[in-house]
């Protein structure tokens, strides 16, 4: 099984493949990401909240990884963040709850760092 700092490599690995492949449709996809995250309304951290109940709603191992790490860097705690994942569960049931393995476990290595 993959490390959540597995998986972040994989992540950066693979846009800097798609930065080659398809820079165009990359480089759109990263300045609307970029943009979207930037929030000044809600604020960092509770972007992340959200992004980590999305990430179990579309049930993306590599997505909770990276956001619970971002949710800790904007200063959620881990009862923060098990809030927002239930929220996830409540909307998409039992799959979702099982989601919550990779949220624990992503907590767990980037809270021990």
């Amino acid at each position: 099984m993959k490390t959540n700092t597995q998986k972040l490599q994989e992540i950066k690995e693979l846009i800097a493949k798609l930065e080659k492949d398809t820079p165009t449709q990359i480089n759109a996809f990263n300045k609307f990401m970029l943009a979207t995250e930037k929030s000044t309304v809600l604020g960092d951290k509770y972007t992340e909240l959200i992004n980590v109940a999305l990430a179990i709603s579309a049930q993306c191992e590599w997505c909770i990884a990276l956001h619970v790490k971002g949710a800790l860097g904007a200063g959620a705690t881990k009862e923060e963040i098990l809030e927002a994942a239930m929220q996830a569960v409540l909307m998409h049931g039992g799959p979702a709850l099982m989601y919550m393995i990779p949220v624990e476990e992503a907590i767990e290595e980037f809270t021990q760092s």
